[in-house]
């Protein structure tokens, strides 16, 4: 059931509670799948009926504590909505406590510079930082990377929240939705939530089966120019329909409800 009103005390339409089901949804999913880092990381949707807004967690949740009302909403220009705050050097302070400034920095940027982004994904994890230490990490050696080494963006490490290293992120982002945050992580970006996660997924699990290859006592096969050219043409076809990932993240949020979650709260 959509609540007349959130928590802000601000009024909720339909596609907003939806939204923000689906990205509670997506955090204890994370949760799950081990690729959190305390509460460091972030994942947001944008708003379909408000596309000058997104939905972002709130700083210090732990991702198995967040629900659809706990979600913050914020303008692309920062401003928090229906919560009057302010910023500090690192923060943005509301009464309802904070949200990490770089985490609106790194999100805004992607829907700025990507009109069709309705979901960012960041993470911090072992292999998508292992394998964002190398300038050129990931190699065609996988059917794992091929659903996505087409679309891979390499970004430079920049200075965070700063205005340059927006204006770059979102050059980057512009240009691939799968992109290695060279010394610091991975994202990934998509139409839908479930197209975003889906795309993370098989970064990641490319970044895990590089970083064992790694560690061989003799160099991995590499795949064909013509098996990775056609791989290529095929995925930018599957990755922008509507129902990529959608049977993978229906089973995953079965999965999360089978342990107990209660997220549409």
């Amino acid at each position: 059931m959509t609540p007349a009103l959130n928590v802000n005390k601000t009024p909720i339409s339909e596609a907003e509670w939806q939204t923000r089901c689906d990205l509670a949804a997506l955090y204890h999913v994370v949760n799950y799948l081990g690729w959190t880092d305390t509460i460091n990381t972030h994942m947001s949707a944008r708003v379909p009926d408000d596309p000058g807004t997104f939905l972002i967690n709130r700083y210090g949740e732990m991702f198995e504590e967040i629900t659809a009302s706990s979600l913050i909403k914020i303008r692309l220009d920062g401003d928090m909505v229906g919560e009057p705050g302010k910023f500090d050097q690192d923060y943005y302070v509301g009464e309802r406590g904070k949200f990490n400034r770089a985490g609106f920095a790194i999100h805004s940027s992607v829907y700025n510079a990507r009109q069709d982004a309705n979901c960012v994904m960041h993470t911090h994890t072992r292999a998508g930082a292992g394998v964002s230490l190398m300038a050129k990490g990931l190699r065609p050696i996988s059917q794992d990377v091929m659903e996505v080494i087409d679309d891979v963006v390499y970004h430079h490490y920049g200075i965070p929240s700063s205005d340059d290293e927006c204006e770059a992120l979102g050059k980057s982002c512009a240009a691939g939705s799968c992109v290695v945050l060279l010394n610091h992580g991975l994202l990934t970006h998509g139409p839908t939530i479930h197209g975003a996660l889906q795309r993370l997924y098989m970064l990641e699990r490319a970044c895990e089966l590089e970083l064992i290859a790694r560690q061989l006592d003799e160099p991995p096969v590499l795949m064909d120019d013509a098996v990775i050219a056609r791989a290529a043409h095929r995925m930018k076809t599957i990755r922008n329909t509507r129902n990529y990932g959608l049977l993978e993240w229906e089973g995953l949020v079965r999965t999360v409800e089978r342990r107990g979650v209660d997220f549409r709260r």
